[in-house]
């Protein structure tokens, strides 16, 4: 039986709005990207609605909205924070890692390019192996590789190393 779309939405949409933070940087911009997403798919629901994943199908239109949102300034100009993902819902308990250094992470992915930031989002928050982000960006599994090792790279550089005693992996952060 097929979910109808406010039920989809209710269970839904919480989710997407989270991922689309993470992906976005920006709570407003989320927002924006989920609504229009929603506005899409409620207009094609039947069709929708009946795949085996609607919300794997919903979450792929939001990552396409992403990667080809017309506003470039409003998705380079980004400053993300814990409060910001916590307005948006409760952080899941993290017990194994502070908050600054996750803060710390997410501000150095947001400088990265939209297609490396969507891979390594996809693969470190979402964790989706090569084959589900090659589908979820609509490139190669080669492709996906190559975003996420560039984009590690760029991290690495940007790290600044932590005081004695307190490690840090790149990564860590974004589970």
């Amino acid at each position: 039986m097929t979910p109808s779309f406010d039920d989809f939405v209710a269970e839904q949409v919480t989710p997407l709005l989270r991922y689309a933070t993470v992906l976005t940087c920006d709570p407003h911009l989320a927002q924006d990207v989920v609504q229009e997403v929603l506005l899409r798919a409620q207009q094609k629901w039947d069709r929708i609605g009946s795949v085996d994943l609607p919300h794997a199908y919903v979450k792929r239109m939001v990552t396409n909205e992403f990667l080809s949102w017309r506003r470039r300034r409003a998705a380079k100009d980004v400053a993300l924070s814990m409060t910001t993902l916590e307005s948006v819902t409760p952080p899941v308990a993290d017990k194994t890692h502070h908050y600054d250094e996750r803060e710390a992470m997410l501000q150095r992915i947001a400088k990265l390019p939209r297609k490396q930031r969507a891979a390594v989002v996809l693969r470190y928050y979402e964790n989706y192996d090569d084959s589900e982000i090659a589908q979820m960006l609509g490139c190669a599994e080669g492709t996906v590789r190559s975003h996420i090792s560039r984009a590690l790279a760029t991290l690495r550089m940007e790290h600044t190393p932590e005081p004695a005693g307190v490690g840090s992996r790149l990564g860590e952060g974004l589970s």
